[in-house]
């Protein structure tokens, strides 16, 4: 049978998990290719990995490489997928079974009919330890549900609705088209693979169903506040790539424009506070340098930025910015998650 859809998942010593998130996606039987990158795990992951493509043959593949961090690990699986569409599932995180066959039904469709689209939206989980109620990130208002649309039928994205990795289908050659190369051994590439590709986006399709459960919490984890605030560095290159990789004002429709110039805008925010929130002399001088740099080579970026809410927030030192800078920090803790 022919692969709709190829999931990677980067895994490194992620002997302790991995099998949950394997298991939930090996219920889309045959049309599912499972890509288990061993990312140079020092556990046994790889044995896993191998055992799992044993029990699993067709389905299953598990390919080992020297450590390359979660962009070399996911640059891996776009150039080893071989169905026509590609997602990432993080070896922590998983699927729901009913919502998996359901968008695999929407997948085959899409290839059967020749409407191929080259986005596919779902809502995500936030899977809180110790939060019985989980936060569900839906599209609805912002997108029309069940519909193949362009951007010119988006309309206003809230703050923290915005498409993140875990809610992102992508047609695979629409990966490869657009240039993606995700930096090595740095975190928080996950926004740059949603963000680059966009604008190669024609066609996007939004369905209000509950596809991924995004499992957060643990103290180790990349998006714990403590954690963000040791890789600031890699956080702050992140930031840089995304606005060095597309030129904003040669977005053709204005409706993508703006969702990308808000999409940047976050993350220009979430790297300002946790500089900022980290209280050293050190960081305190990155952020000026960030804003300096800004300023100098995305001109058309730091004009919108300083004449919008955030930036002049973000600049004061009085009683006052401290609680604009809260409001800041509020924003983005909803958009990323982290607390």
């Amino acid at each position: 049978m022919k692969k709709i859809l190829s999931v990677a998942i980067p895994c490194y010593n992620s002997q302790d998990y991995m099998r949950h998130c394997v298991e939930t996606l090996l219920s889309g039987g045959d049309k599912v290719e499972i890509l288990i990158i061993d990312d140079g795990s020092k556990d046994d992951t790889l044995k896993i990995a191998k055992e799992l493509e044993k029990a699993n043959p067709g389905i299953v593949r598990a390919i080992h490489q020297e450590n390359k961090g979660h962009g070399g690990a996911v640059m891996t699986g776009i150039r080893e997928a071989t169905a026509p569409y590609f997602k990432v599932v993080d070896s922590d995180d998983w699927v729901g079974v009913e919502a998996f066959h359901h968008i695999l039904q929407l997948l085959d469709g899409f290839i059967t009919t020749g409407k191929e689209v080259d986005l596919l939206l779902a809502n995500y989980i936030y899977d809180k330890v110790g939060s019985r109620r989980k936060k569900v990130i839906r599209y609805t208002h912002a997108l029309p549900t069940d519909q193949v649309i362009g951007w010119d039928h988006a309309r206003h994205f809230k703050k923290g609705q915005y498409i993140l990795m875990h809610s992102a289908i992508y047609r695979t050659q629409v990966l490869r088209d657009s240039g993606l190369d995700l930096p090595e051994h740095t975190f928080y590439v996950d926004n740059l693979f949603v963000y680059k590709p966009l604008p190669y986006v024609k066609k996007l399709y939004y369905t209000d169903t509950d596809l991924y459960h995004y499992f957060i919490g643990r103290e180790d984890q990349s998006v714990n506040e403590k954690v963000m605030i040791s890789r600031i560095d890699q956080q702050i290159r992140v930031n840089k790539m995304m606005l060095d990789g597309t030129d904003l004002r040669k977005v053709e429709d204005a409706h993508l424009r703006k969702y990308m110039y808000n999409y940047a805008e976050i993350i220009t925010v979430i790297s300002s506070i946790l500089l900022i929130k980290s209280g050293t002399p050190e960081n305190l001088a990155k952020k000026k340098e960030l804003f300096a740099w800004l300023k100098e080579n995305h001109n058309y970026f730091y004009k919108k930025f300083m004449h919008g809410i955030f930036g002049p927030a973000l600049c004061l030192h009085t009683h006052f910015g401290r609680k604009c800078q809260i409001l800041c920090y509020n924003a983005a803790n909803r958009f990323f998650g982290f607390s």
